[in-house]
């Protein structure tokens, strides 16, 4: 389930889960307030939050959903599934970031033998 924490600076930070191999991965992104990415993962949210209200209706007579498989349906939403070329691109930025070799890389691929 995606989330969102605005920040001070105008950025906004989207946490995504997907499903690989039967795992849960979390993505989490900073971005620009005023991207578009931002704009729509905004107004997706709204969305989201407009529509939980209305999904259970209170008035008598109208058939609530019960039981345990509608339980599990929301407890268990369904994850986006990532392929193993996103997963690797993944890992390998992670990698980048943790060894600190981001402006080492960019240096060398600007040279000659990049």
């Amino acid at each position: 389930k995606p989330q969102e924490k605005p920040k001070d600076s105008g950025k906004v930070t989207i946490t995504k889960t997907f499903d690989f191999a039967g795992e849960e991965i979390k993505v989490t992104k900073e971005v620009d307030s005023n991207s578009k990415e931002a704009k729509s993962f905004l107004k997706q949210q709204e969305k989201l939050q407009s529509a939980a209200p209305g999904s259970l209706p209170t008035v008598s007579g109208v058939k609530r959903p019960s039981g345990m498989s509608s339980l599990l349906g929301k407890i268990g939403a369904k994850k986006q599934k990532m392929s193993t070329l996103e997963k690797s691109k993944l890992d390998w930025e992670n990698f980048k970031e943790e060894e600190g070799i981001v402006e080492e890389l960019a240096i060398h691929n600007r040279g000659k033998d990049g």
